[in-house]
């Protein structure tokens, strides 16, 4: 059955998984701090051990939860974790969860008050790396399939449950991909959930509806053989490091718009409900610049802050550089110069075609007589849930439930991550559900995680495992 906030039966199962949760929730703290203690650092070669502990670690954590099928999943780096829980009802969704047992390098040198490694609980939060990205959002699952089943009377659950937990996000899941398309048989699904992500505030809960894509590339530009005397032959021969700064220039026009021809082809335009849903949102601005560090904001015009982080494609310059750097003067025309670039896309976009697109408008910007060559990286592809989407509206809900009614809106990210490969590999719509805040430090010291919010996060998988069945037959594909 659908659930909703006035049903005499809905308000019986609230309180079941309340009841629940609070009963296991010293237990469930004890098992996540044993977990935050395993310094899973994938960007460090010597921590490879670690990784590889906590994956099974969580594996062994899994099985004892109750998954039928678990197993740890070997690429070329770091190992990853696949979970699985068939539902006893043969007209179950099935739902893949995503997350990563990988946290970004940390010591207490780098300006932890404790042992970033040792979790320390105080004031309703626990402090640790990981504890909020991405460990403690990956670990509430647990609980909430268990409460899920204890509310409900149920030995199983009433989706098809699944999860796949990587172990390189945090150096920029490498061999993700690989491993989608290797497994996407095991990792079929109807719905696919990311839990790494957040809210906008603990009094402003919402879910986050999409993430922009990224394509960057390196420009190395060249001109003479070696760096000439500019007084002999400046003015009179190209000088790559100016054609540099040229090309820059010409990346955006005079409304802040990225001028290469094409790049706003098929771009999915904000709706005007949509707008102001954002406008809803209580943005402080001149907080926002405190947090960029920045004195003052600029971007495409016609769109507010939030809109260019969320919902534009962007254009950046990463670096610049080129001919003599050191102290004093030079009078050179340097013999070689590089750039940086990096674009943000968003739904409607195809990385490939802004690849093509960017490297059609640089052949047209380079003087003859400077050489050049251009590398992409590997791209990540935007992702975009539809606001109306049945699933999307299933999360709400039962987000709704577990912070006592309150309204639920709509946020996006500005940044990108591996969710993109998964909706386009496994062609299904991807939702996020994350508890985190702003203030829990993601990446810097003294991360923690609000307990609070942690059990909201409980609460909220509990209540979605019974709300989805009612909503997703009728927006999932034909399998």
């Amino acid at each position: 059955m659908s659930y909703t906030p006035d049903s005499a039966v809905q308000t019986a199962r609230t309180q079941a998984v309340r009841t629940y949760i609070q009963r296991h929730r010293a237990a469930f703290l004890d098992d996540l701090a044993e977990w935050l203690r395993i310094p899973s650092v994938s960007a460090q070669p010597e921590r490879a051990a670690d990784v590889r502990r906590s994956a099974d670690w969580l594996a062994a954590k899994l099985t004892e939860t109750g998954f039928t099928t678990v197993e740890v999943w070997e690429t070329d780096g770091a190992p990853a974790v696949f979970a699985e829980w068939h539902s006893g009802d043969a007209d179950a969704p099935t739902v893949l969860v995503y997350g990563h047992h990988d946290v970004q390098p940390a010591a207490r040198e780098d300006g932890w008050d404790t042992d970033p490694f040792e979790p320390y609980i105080t004031d309703g939060r626990m402090y640790a790396r990981g504890a909020a990205d991405d460990k403690g959002q990956v670990f509430f699952h647990t609980l909430g399939v268990r409460a899920h089943l204890a509310a409900t009377g149920r030995t199983t659950p009433a989706v098809n449950l699944k999860l796949i937990v990587e172990g390189e996000e945090e150096s920029g899941s490498p061999h993700f991909r690989d491993l989608v398309e290797s497994h996407a048989d095991r990792l079929a699904a109807d719905v696919v959930i990311v839990s790494d992500t957040g809210m906008w505030s603990e009094d402003t809960p919402t879910v986050c509806t999409g993430m922009r894509g990224v394509a960057d590339c390196e420009i190395q530009l060249y001109g003479p053989d070696q760096d000439i005397h500019s007084g002999s032959f400046g003015g009179a021969v190209p000088n790559p490091a100016t054609v540099a700064g040229r090309i820059v220039a010409a990346l955006h026009d005079e409304n802040e718009r990225v001028a290469v021809p094409g790049f706003y082809d098929g771009v999915t335009e904000l709706s005007d409900a949509e707008r102001a849903l954002i406008a809803e949102l209580p943005f402080d601005e001149d907080g926002w610049l405190r947090t960029a560090k920045s004195h003052g904001t600029l971007g495409e015009s016609g769109f507010s802050t939030l809109e260019r982080v969320w919902a534009r494609p962007t254009a950046e310059v990463n670096g610049i550089g080129g001919g003599y750097q050191g102290p004093g003067g030079k009078t050179i025309v340097p013999a070689s110069a590089q750039l940086k670039l990096s674009f943000r896309l968003v739904a409607g976009q195809d990385p490939a075609k802004i690849e093509l697109a960017v490297r059609d408008w640089l052949a047209a910007q380079v003087p003859q007589g400077i050489r050049y060559e251009i590398v992409f990286g590997a791209p990540t592809r935007p992702c975009l849930t539809p606001l109306d989407h049945p699933a999307l509206r299933s999360v709400a809900r039962a987000m709704s439930l577990a912070f006592d009614g309150a309204k639920i809106r709509y946020t996006r990210e500005g940044g990108s991550g591996p969710a993109a490969d998964l909706q386009d590999v496994l062609g299904a719509p991807v939702l996020f559900l994350g508890i985190s805040v702003p203030s829990d430090g993601w990446h810097a010291p003294n991360e923690k995680v609000e307990l609070g919010l942690l059990m909201k996060g409980v609460e909220t998988t509990a209540h979605l495992w019974g709300d989805l069945p009612a909503a997703v037959p009728a927006a999932a594909p034909q399998r």
